[in-house]
């Protein structure tokens, strides 16, 4: 192996224009001062928490991460409309899986989780730093490491001078001796709303349970699998879940959209963690005027409606006619009568202004959105639109709605996941079926890895987990409309930026790019 010295690789970084937090790769690498972010001794360290805390809002978005783990998948896809939305063909590839080590949104992806580990690492390398802030330090770098295991298998990382490259299972047993470490120092969540952005106890149980119960994919020999789902790996998603369920803080949402609509830190008990967003401020300007949970909201709409959108992305007409009749999760209402006939949910057919007049596209045709759209040459009115995350119509740009990274819905889904793979069908259905009742529908009669899969579709769309869930359950390379034929296993972790590889010969392609 050839020996360079820290120093060497941030000159070729910088040589490439790349910033030198991105990768390392190789554990005799030598640890030089020029590695550092800021001089961390001189900034408080609670000043470094926040900025820390801050770099995570590259998660809740339109675009990078949030884009890969949605527009992959049957859920959603951003089709061409004449020369709206080409982007060089950037949505048609993840949707077709044809994505390269080039691809705009895995090289951001992989830049904002690589700035948020370094941003963390300074925090825990401070030695002001507090046990509290150290706690908190943990959790914001787990997150980070947690996006890049998933997303690229292999994670950079820095320790005690020590430059590394973890591998998937080296990356999940870090991320989790890490969290578990940290859980007694980190508060326990509010009892009463709170907009603050603080890791809590339960917080780092909730991504605790997601890390056991994909372990079987992070630790499996192959990407392809066969992954094993060991009845104590269970076992643990179970415990941490049911921390979180008798703690009692959290319920499910009797109104659906509450949890998605402006103030929903006040509307909804659901949030176990989320990002929060206060009206009229952006967190994170660097995706432009819109705060990240507006930019939720515009992608689908119509220039014509209002809030006037941007007329792109559509869910798929399969996965909309999975849903039951009356799930109240398809939404449906219109939400704020006094200022746009829009309505929450999946929008499809005749689209409505506040008046109730019947809404026209830009060449005067009627504003009727179809179940189909192709990928490539689609008109204005075809797909079926999604509108999860709700306007603010009072704070258009940057609303007051909160992302809730995981909710208490999901925490219930996790459980009765873990329960169904130890073989209790029955104690998982009973989890599911509260779900159901809170979202209108009758109870099911029975529990399946394929009704559980669809019900974590429907509580969950939109909200940046069916990559995750569809690899976990083996279906995440089937065909879906616009992509007919079967793809690599490969394509369950995205490639290793090009970029990266020019700049650190040591750092491996992953296989199949």
């Amino acid at each position: 192996m050839k020996n360079i010295t820290f120093n060497q690789y941030i000159k070729r970084a910088l040589l490439l224009g790349v910033l030198g937090i991105g990768t390392f790769s190789c554990s005799d690498l030598k640890d030089e001062a020029i590695d550092k972010i800021t001089d961390g001794s001189s900034i408080a360290p609670e000043q470094l928490l926040a900025s820390a805390y801050q770099q995570m809002y590259v998660y809740p978005t339109n675009r990078d991460a949030f884009a890969l783990n949605e527009h992959s998948t049957d859920e959603l896809q951003g089709p061409t409309r004449g020369t709206d939305w080409d982007d060089n063909g950037a949505w048609r590839q993840i949707h077709e899986h044809t994505w390269g080590a080039t691809h705009d949104h895995v090289v951001w992806s992989w830049d904002d989780f690589n700035k948020g580990h370094a941003l963390a690492n300074e925090v825990l390398n401070n030695p002001k730093s507090s046990t509290s802030v150290k706690a908190q330090a943990s959790f914001v770098r787990a997150f980070f490491m947690y996006q890049i295991m998933d997303l690229f298998g292999k994670v950079p990382f820095k320790e005690n001078g020590s430059l590394s490259v973890l591998t998937r299972s080296q990356a999940f047993d870090k991320i989790v001796a890490d969290l578990e470490a940290a859980l007694p120092n980190l508060a326990d969540a509010p009892s009463t709303p709170s907009q603050a952005m603080v890791a809590t106890k339960e917080a780092a149980r909730a991504l605790l349970a997601k890390l056991y119960l994909n372990k079987g994919v992070y630790q499996a020999a192959a990407l392809a699998g066969p992954y094993t789902f060991a009845a104590a790996d269970m076992d643990k998603v179970i415990s941490y879940c049911d921390a979180i369920i008798n703690g009692g803080k959290f319920a499910l949402s009797s109104k659906y959209f509450d949890n998605f609509a402006p103030n929903n830190h006040l509307l909804s008990k659901e949030l176990v963690f989320n990002f929060p967003y206060t009206a009229g401020t952006n967190p994170n300007p660097s995706h432009d005027n819109y705060a990240g949970n507006q930019r939720l909201v515009y992608p689908g709409l119509h220039y014509n409606q209002n809030p006037s959108g941007w007329n792109g992305f559509t869910t798929l007409a399969d996965f909309y006619d999975s849903f039951e009749s009356g799930d109240a999760r398809l939404g449906g209402q219109i939400i704020d009568k006094t200022r746009s006939g829009i309505t929450n949910g999946f929008l499809i057919g005749q689209q409505y202004d506040a008046a109730g007049k019947a809404l026209t596209d830009r060449q005067g045709n009627p504003l009727v959105y179809t179940k189909n759209c192709p990928l490539n040459g689609a008109n204005e009115v075809q797909g079926i639109r999604i509108l999860k995350m709700q306007p603010d119509f009072v704070n258009p740009l940057n609303g007051d709605n909160d992302f809730g990274f995981i909710r208490y819905a999901d925490v219930l889904l996790m459980k009765a996941e873990a329960l169904l793979r130890k073989g209790s069908a029955a104690s998982g259905l009973a989890l599911v079926n509260q779900v159901r009742a809170a979202r209108g529908l009758q109870a099911a009669a029975s529990l399946t890895e394929a009704s559980l899969l669809a019900e974590r579709g429907h509580e969950l769309y939109f909200e940046g987990w069916r990559r995750n869930d569809l690899i976990r359950f083996n279906k995440f390379n089937d065909p879906v409309i616009n992509r007919t034929t079967a793809t690599a296993a490969t394509r369950r972790l995205f490639p290793i930026p090009q970029k990266e590889i020019e700049v650190n010969p040591l750092l491996t392609q992953n296989d199949g790019y």
